[in-house]
């Protein structure tokens, strides 16, 4: 396959989930960068529920991510909370709203519909995908943002999930979550 022929898929891939997105009746209230917000806050840790790391994993600027933010707060979809340790810091969190909202949506239908036709290819079609993004991150030294089980920092401490960067124990659900930190193993 050549670049511009991955180029040219993925490109469609990503118009036909913008269409899905504008077309889809609970979505018709909200813009696409919040509804890849409140998917990014859905799958990440409390290391990274802050504003800045949304604006890093989404790649557009602080005051873009800003308003977006606060129109979800506006609509009930996030809520605020100051970090216990540092005041200066803000975590965001889903409300009951959201989190319906993106069970209602997330994967869409017709993605699970064509991963399914795929049969035992679609877990060749993800390592292929997760390699490409990995060699991708690696050669324009962009922020990891990958699973925290399968950072450097993942460790094991008395059976359980521990973070040796933060050195903080990890709830086990920690660890199928994307973590800013991240650094491939």
């Amino acid at each position: 396959m050549t670049a511009a022929t991955l180029f040219d898929l993925l490109e469609r891939l990503t118009s036909l989930m913008r269409i899905w997105n504008r077309q889809h009746p609970l979505l018709a209230e909200l813009q696409p960068i919040q509804v890849s917000a409140l998917i990014y806050l859905a799958r990440c840790n409390r290391y990274s529920n802050t504003p800045l790391a949304v604006s890093e994993y989404l790649g557009l600027t602080k005051g873009t991510v800003s308003q977006s933010l606060k129109a979800l707060e506006a609509k009930g979809l996030i809520e605020k909370a100051q970090d216990q340790h540092d005041r200066r810091s803000v975590h965001l969190q889903l409300t009951g709203a959201a989190r319906e909202l993106l069970a209602a949506i997330a994967p869409p239908e017709f993605l699970v519909t064509a991963l399914a036709q795929m049969g035992e290819r679609e877990h060749t079609l993800e390592a292929l995908l997760g390699e490409l993004l990995r060699q991708i991150q690696r050669n324009q030294d962009v922020p990891g943002f990958g699973l925290c089980r399968t950072c450097r920092f993942h460790q094991q401490r008395d059976g359980a999930p521990f973070c040796g960067l933060t050195l903080e124990p990890l709830h086990q659900s920690d660890v199928e979550l994307i973590c800013r930190e991240h650094q491939a193993a």
